[in-house]
């Protein structure tokens, strides 16, 4: 208790810097931000948090910090948004894989509430997502995604963030990898759909009586439903896939000059 009162009274300048880049975390960072998540709670986690980190820190105040405390804070926070912004990024795969999956086997026009971030999302990508997240859990994701939380200050020490040019474009890249890991994932079940129209195009032509479009629908329906079941097996590789890169960003951008 001694220990926790000599942090907030001696250190208190530096412990308010640690809880703001921790805090900007859980503003995008998928796991934490959730509004299923009581507010209380993320700031009980984010104050403990804080408190151990600080604790190990060797710097003494933010006198020896270099710039004004609301430069220093406003720097701080930008750490935790873009680390959070990354992980955020990297999940959204899923919604995109959801929204591919959906207009192929018909139901783009089907969209359920995100209790979480209260925008309608589509049905499959709800399914994709939910499952994803709990893979990232069962893997203890949420371990390594708190451990670069802690490694950031290795290579981002207070106050010393560095927006350059080479940080914008790993952002703006890490926007088209998302798009590309979704149709990727997708893909199995695009082509699958594609052979299929193609297939119900010849039989169109072959069998004028027959009514493409009264069989098409259901028959894509069931088809699409097959095959994400038959890929539900190496989901759990694909993911992993997923997180490693999501991983790896995170750090590019903490070891970026």
């Amino acid at each position: 208790m001694n220990d926790i009162l000599n942090i907030l009274t001696g250190r208190y300048e530096l412990f308010l810097l640690v809880f703001v880049r921790v805090s900007g975390i859980f503003l995008f960072s998928p796991l934490f931000s959730s509004q299923n998540v009581p507010n209380k709670l993320k700031l009980s986690f984010s104050f403990i948090f804080s408190l151990l980190l600080t604790s190990n820190f060797k710097v003494g105040s933010v006198g020896e910090l270099d710039g004004s405390f609301t430069l220093l804070i406003i720097k701080e926070l930008m750490v935790g948004i873009i680390i959070g912004y990354i992980s955020y990024a990297f999940f959204s795969v899923f919604y995109i894989l959801g929204q591919i999956v959906d207009m192929e086997i018909g139901f783009g026009m089907v969209n359920v509430i995100d209790p979480q971030n209260k925008v309608q999302i589509p049905v499959m990508g709800n399914f994709y997502y939910i499952l994803a997240f709990l893979l990232f859990l069962l893997t203890n994701g949420h371990h390594l995604a708190i451990k670069a939380l802690i490694d950031s200050y290795e290579y981002i020490p207070i106050g010393e963030l560095v927006i350059s040019e080479a940080t914008v474009k790993q952002l703006v890249n890490i926007l088209a990898k998302t798009f590309s890991l979704g149709f990727k994932i997708a893909s199995p079940i695009v082509i699958t759909i594609l052979l299929m129209d193609i297939l119900l195009g010849v039989l169109s032509r072959t069998i004028p009586q027959m009514n493409v479009f009264v069989v098409g629908m259901p028959l894509k329906i069931i088809v699409g439903m097959l095959v994400i079941a038959a890929t539900i097996p190496i989901f759990n590789v694909l993911t992993g896939y997923v997180f490693k890169d999501m991983l790896k960003e995170i750090y590019n951008f903490l070891k970026s000059p």
